[in-house]
C-alpha cells in the first residue's frame, strides 16, 4: 500500500472519530475504504498540513461497537467511568481507532512529562522562577532526590521572595506533568487568594519550582519558616488524562517530613475536580490547618 494510502485511511478515521461516528449506525473501518477515496486524497496528502487532535474527542461519547444491542445503555455506562469501554474489536484485535488514541494518548503523556513549563507562562502568573538542583530533565527523572533540594543561591532567592515565617506560602513545581500546570493553576490560585482573603489571610509572591519533587516544599519550608505550604505540582499522567494536578498541604513542613503529615487534593482537572472547586477546598483546608496547628493523620 503507497503512503498517500496510508495516510488517507488515517485521515478517514480520524474524521469519522470527529464527527462522533462509530455509533450503532457505525459502518465501516478505513482499512475497507476503496482505492478510489485514497486517490482523491493524494494530492491534499501531500500539502503538509497538521491532522486534527484526536485526543480532544470525549471518550465516554464515543460508542465503536458495531450494531450494539442497547446503545443508549452502553453509552449511559461509558458516561460513569474514563475507561476505555465500547471499543468494538476487529478479529481478535482493537479497530484502528482505538490503536491510533492509545497512541496519541500514550505520546501526550510523554509530552507532559518531558516538556518544561513555557517561559511565556510563568511570566504571565506572575510567578518567581527558582530550580532544584537537578541540571536537566533526565536528572530530574533518574534522581528523585536532587529534586527536593536546592543549591544555595536558589535558598537565598526563595528567602528573598517569601520572607521570614510567612503564615501561608502557595508554591507551584513542575513535577511530572507540565500540561497539568498550564491547564490548572491559572484558575485554582485565585480561588485559594480568594479563600483566603475571607480570613484576612495574604500570600507572597508564588514561586515557580523547576524541576520539582514534592518534598521541594520541605526545603521552602526550612529556609522560610513558613506555618503552612501549599504545592500545586503535576501528577504522574496516564491515558486517561495528561492534565492532572495534585495540592500537597502541610503544616510546619521540614526536613524528614512524614509523608502521612502531608493532606493531598489529587486528581485535579476538568474531567475531575475542578481546579476552581480544589482551590476552595484547599483554603479551607489551610484555614483549619492553622487553626490545629496540625496537618496530614494529625489533622482531626
Amino acid at each position: 500500500m503507497r503512503d498517500d494510502e496510508i495516510r488517507s485511511m488515517v485521515e478517514t478515521i480520524l474524521q469519522q472519530m470527529l464527527n462522533g461516528e462509530g455509533k450503532s449506525d457505525y459502518k465501516q473501518s478505513a482499512a475497507v475504504q476503496t482505492k478510489d477515496a485514497a486517490y482523491k486524497k493524494e494530492e491534499s496528502a501531500d500539502t503538509g498540513e497538521c491532522l486534527e487532535d484526536i485526543t480532544k474527542i470525549d471518550l465516554r461519547k464515543q460508542l465503536l461497537v458495531k450494531n450494539p444491542k442497547d446503545p443508549e445503555g452502553y453509552l449511559d455506562m461509558k458516561a460513569k467511568t474514563p475507561a476505555r469501554l465500547g471499543i468494538g474489536r476487529a478479529g481478535a484485535r482493537y479497530r484502528t481507532a482505538t490503536m491510533l488514541r492509545v497512541r496519541a494518548d500514550h505520546a501526550a503523556a510523554q509530552d507532559a512529562v518531558f516538556n518544561d513549563v513555557s517561559e511565556e507562562f510563568i511570566k504571565k502568573c506572575n510567578f518567581v522562577p527558582v530550580k532544584t538542583l537537578c541540571k536537566d530533565k533526565d536528572e530530574y527523572i533518574t534522581r528523585p532526590d536532587l529534586g527536593r533540594r536546592f543549591p544555595g543561591e536558589e535558598l537565598e532567592k526563595i528567602r528573598k521572595t517569601c520572607g521570614s515565617h510567612p503564615r501561608v506560602l502557595v508554591i507551584v513545581g513542575d513535577g511530572l506533568s507540565s500540561s497539568a500546570i498550564e491547564a490548572n493553576v491559572e484558575d485554582m490560585i485565585p480561588s485559594i487568594q480568594q479563600g483566603l482573603q475571607m480570613h484576612q489571610i495574604t500570600v507572597p509572591p508564588i514561586l515557580f519550582i523547576k524541576y520539582a519533587r514534592v518534598g521541594a516544599m520541605d526545603a521552602v519550608g526550612e529556609v522560610t519558616e513558613a506555618d503552612v505550604i501549599c504545592m500545586l505540582v503535576g501528577e504522574r499522567p496516564g491515558l486517561v488524562t495528561a492534565e492532572s494536578m495534585s495540592a500537597y498541604i502541610a503544616y510546619q513542613p521540614r526536613h524528614g517530613l512524614a509523608e502521612a503529615k502531608r493532606t493531598v487534593i489529587s486528581n485535579i482537572h476538568k474531567g475531575g475536580t475542578t481546579p476552581v472547586e480544589a482551590g476552595a477546598h484547599a483554603a479551607e483546608l489551610i484555614v483549619k490547618m492553622l487553626e490545629k496547628k496540625a496537618s496530614g493523620i494529625d489533622l482531626k
